[in-house]
Parts: structure tokens; sequence; C-alpha cells
């Protein structure tokens, strides 16, 4: 066995299947589905402190984007003395820049081992799910006698929206979800709409005495394009997996989504929330 499955995947169905084992004796219906819920919740708060300080240094260096263009228009020719301002800049504000892309790195071994075990544990098909299965676990309580039932709130976990003709329209239900939460999420990352138009009053006010400014507006556009463009891709994805991979990526979204508005806000959905829930 590989280090990759040692390390990661196995611990990974181990918890899974312990988390349908206890629901089982509870016998609480939809069991595979809660289970999954309950992992991704799970690696979601060990993952939550990463994620945190990957959220912080991308709210900090936000808050230094004026400061950074204005540098960028003072030393933008001196490349060495851009770099020393900028250099500079960060540190006065305690701010690395490698802090945000580090947590993601560390996240992806994790991201790749989920995906892997859920792909498996749906699979249910497959003629010797139950040996591939038993022979992964720790401890002979856990081992399954019985293949799981895939059946959740109405949905088969092993299903593909792409087979709506032979399950049921609803389930293209599962797509359209996963693209609107991945749609909340991206625009909790865009600034609140007073500082988009500030940022577009000052834009406009420097065009004529600077023409490097329509790379920064193609930039920005492009960066908007990408708002719809992202979870229009992931719910094309969605589209095709199982049902199961959808509920994993939804309810990790649902818990990004919380802890989103926790650190940073709303972003540019700020606006559309009650007056009490409002983060400036």
């Amino acid at each position: 066995m590989n280090p990759f499955d040692l390390f990661l995947i196995q611990p990974i169905l181990n918890v899974l299947i312990a988390f349908y084992k206890i629901l089982s004796l509870a016998n609480v219906p939809g069991t595979l589905g809660l289970a999954i819920i309950f992992l991704t919740v799970s690696i979601r708060l060990v993952l939550w402190p990463l994620t945190s300080t990957q959220l912080k240094s991308t709210q900090k260096l936000s808050a230094l984007r004026p400061h950074l263009e204005r540098i960028k228009k003072e030393h933008g020719d001196d490349k060495l003395r851009h770099q020393q301002e900028v250099s500079a800049l960060y540190k006065e504000h305690g701010v690395n820049p490698l802090a945000g892309c580090l947590p993601l790195l560390l996240q992806m071994p994790v991201f790749v081992a989920l995906y892997q075990v859920l792909l498996k544990i749906v699979n249910v098909a497959s003629g010797d799910f139950l040996t591939t299965v038993n022979n992964q676990l720790y401890i002979s309580w856990l081992n399954l006698n019985t293949i799981p039932s895939t059946n959740f709130l109405g949905f088969d976990l092993a299903a593909k929206p792409n087979q709506w003709t032979q399950v049921g329209f609803l389930i293209l239900l599962i797509p359209a979800i996963t693209g609107i939460l991945q749609y909340v999420q991206s625009k909790m990352l865009s600034p609140a709409d007073g500082s988009q138009v500030a940022d577009t009053k000052a834009k406009a006010k420097k065009k004529d005495d600077d023409k490097k400014e329509s790379m920064e507006d193609t930039m920005a556009s492009m960066q908007s394009q990408m708002t719809l463009i992202m979870p229009a891709m992931i719910a094309f994805f969605s589209y095709g997996f199982p049902v199961g991979l959808s509920l994993y990526w939804n309810t990790f979204t649902v818990i990004g989504i919380i802890q989103q508005y926790k650190i940073t806000g709303a972003g540019s959905l700020n606006k559309y929330l009650p007056a009490k829930w409002q983060k400036q």
C-alpha cells in the first residue's frame, strides 16, 4: 500500500464507515448520506484553522491593494525599487503573500483522498465491494456485512444527473444547487459594492493619464467573468458525478460559506442581507 493510501485514504474510509455504523445502530434513515455529511463536516472543522489563515491573508492583501497600486504607479518603471517598496509594505503590515497559498496546498491531498474514498463508497455495484472495503478497515467491528443502501432523501447516491432520463427529472436539481452554492461563495469573495464603485471612479479618473489602466480593466473584467464561469463549470462536473460526490461538495461549500461570512463577511452579497447580518 502506498503512503497516500496508508495515511490519507484508509483513515478517511475508516472514519466514514464508523459514522455509518453508529448511524446504523440508531436506525437513522439515509445512513450512508448522513455519514458522508458528518465526515465532510468533520474534515472541514479539522481544516478550519488552515482555511481561516488563507481567508485572513486574502483579506489583508485586499486591504493593501490601494497601496500596491500607488507603489506601482510611482515605481512601476524601476523593478528593483518596486519590489523593495512592496516588501517593505508587506513587512509593515505583517502580511505574508504565501500565507494564502500554503494552507490551500496543504489541503489539496486531503481533498483528493476524500474524493477517492467517496467515489469508492458509492460504487456499491462493483462485485468485490465488501471485500475491498473490509480489507481496509482497522477493526472487525467496522466490517460491513451487507452493501449499504445508497438511498438518501429520495435520491440514489450512486446515480448521476446525466442519467436523468432513467432516474427522473428531479435529479437535475443536484447540479443546479451545486452551481448556485458555488456562485454564492464566489460572490462573497468579491468586494462589497461600495469598494467596487470607489475603484471604478478612481480608475475612470486615471484613465487619461495611465494607458496601463486598460490592462487592469481587462483583468477586472476577467475576474468578474470567472465568478460566473467557475460555478457553471462545477455544476457541469456535478452533472456527470455520482450524487454522493455532489453531497460531499455541497456540504463542504455550505460550511465554507459560513466560515467565509464569519471571517470576511458576505462581500458583494452584503447588500442583499438584512441590516443586522451585514458586515462592513
